[in-house]
């Protein structure tokens, strides 16, 4: 049997080229198309055109065989003789063409044309790495893209990247970018676009490329299909009951273009008293099953499309939601909780502060005053005449004083006098 199979592509050869070279002798001639060129129309887009034989002879049932070669081998057969094909070019790009004629069971064959664009110019690791994008879509259904990369090994320090989309005949360049420690564009966001991920057989194309004033840097492109970088939006308005053991989870599809029946979800359950957690997946928008009523639970949903329905990227948890006793402090209230706690620390520290300034700079005093105290009248009036007698007697008491020390000056003076005259006396003698 292998020997069969294996023989069977050889006879099929030679048959072919039987009844081409039987063709050949009957003066019918497959000649190749000329002007064959290989031109650059946008990003990641290359325009392919020939021209027939002039010395082919007509017949409309000539078609080409064209064969992109690089980046992969796409061949495609067609009547026209241009072409535009979407693919990356910064590893160059090369395709081939030939002609062929059918003619009654079997088929001609033209030799092959080839063009080539050569890869642009570029030093080697020095293009981005790791490129990823995310598609979101906006309740609005504007879609907003996020991409991000890392840096080429041999890229310097001072690259510049400059990153570019295009969706069908839009191109825009990027105008808000992350940067890294050495301050290289590495992340970049396009709050509004023109992608729409309802449409089929639309790819994003992503151009980067780059400066230095030390080397070249090479050019990167990739390419993405929107329905498969689009992360999901979660589902809406999920609602819970309990009846005895029953419990019954019901929620709406994600704001989307797509159908009700393309999402798939995931269903989150945790028990708070044992520490107990599963997940189902389900294509419905509702879930139930039996649980102890005596348990606290959370639950919480996340969706994505079905593979069918070109799959993209899980959406976020939607808010857990709770049944049962003893509910757990939720994300808003601890969120409440921490504000209370700062709101207290500010007052206290700022109550400080004043006491403090207050303090240094004899603010109180300034701003509050010492209130004057009323006089007492018949208080004063005891205190006036104590004094005046006060007066009294000491001016009295200063009277006799002075004259007891006159009588003594007068009674020292006659002395002084007597014992002058006793002295004279005797000198007569």
């Amino acid at each position: 049997m292998a020997i069969v199979v294996s023989i069977f592509p050889v006879l099929l050869w030679r048959m072919m080229a039987f009844q081409t070279n039987l063709l050949q002798a009957k003066g019918i001639q497959v000649l190749p198309p000329v002007n064959f060129t290989v031109t650059v129309s946008a990003l990641a887009e290359v325009l392919l055109q020939w021209k027939p034989n002039p010395d082919q002879e007509k017949n409309d049932t000539v078609k080409y065989e064209v064969d992109i070669m690089t980046p992969t081998l796409d061949p495609f057969n067609t009547k026209k003789t241009c072409s535009t094909r979407t693919v990356v070019l910064h590893n160059g790009f090369s395709a081939r063409i030939r002609t062929l004629l059918p003619y009654n069971n079997s088929q001609m064959e033209s030799n092959w044309v080839t063009a080539k664009l050569q890869a642009p110019p570029g030093a080697v690791e020095t293009s981005v790495t790791n490129l990823s994008c995310v598609i979101y879509m906006a309740i609005n259904n504007t879609a907003s893209l996020h991409c991000n990369w890392l840096a080429g090994k041999e890229a310097p320090e001072d690259t510049k990247y400059f990153l570019f989309y295009r969706y069908n005949s839009y191109t825009e360049e990027c105008q808000e970018y992350s940067k890294d420690n050495w301050k290289r564009n590495i992340g970049c966001r396009f709050s509004n676009t023109y992608i729409k991920t309802s449409e089929i057989d639309e790819v994003v194309v992503v151009h980067i490329n780059g400066s230095s004033k030390y080397t070249a840097i090479k050019p990167f492109e990739q390419l993405f299909n929107p329905n498969a970088i689009e992360k999901v939006n979660p589902p809406r308005n999920v609602t819970v009951s309990l009846k005895q053991n029953n419990l019954l989870v019901m929620w709406e599809m994600p704001d989307s273009f797509f159908i009700k029946e393309c999402f798939e979800y995931e269903f989150n359950i945790y028990n708070w008293k044992t520490g107990y957690k599963k997940t189902w997946e389900t294509k419905l928008n509702s879930f139930s099953l039996r649980i102890d009523d005596t348990c606290r639970y959370s639950i919480k949903i996340r969706a994505n499309h079905q593979s069918w329905c070109s799959e993209g990227i899980w959406s976020e948890w939607t808010e857990s939601v709770y049944t049962g006793e003893n509910q757990p402090r939720t994300s808003l209230d601890s969120k409440a909780y921490m504000v209370l706690i700062a709101l207290i620390v500010f007052v206290c520290a700022m109550s400080l502060l004043i006491a403090i300034i207050c303090r240094k700079y004899h603010l109180w005093s300034r701003l509050f005053p010492p209130i004057p105290t009323p006089q007492n009248s018949i208080k004063n009036l005891f205190l006036n005449k104590s004094y005046q007698r006060a007066r009294t007697f000491t001016s009295e008491t200063e009277t006799e004083i002075g004259s007891c020390f006159e009588d003594l000056g007068s009674y020292v003076e006659d002395l002084s006098s007597d014992v002058l005259e006793d002295s004279c006396n005797s000198c007569n003698l």
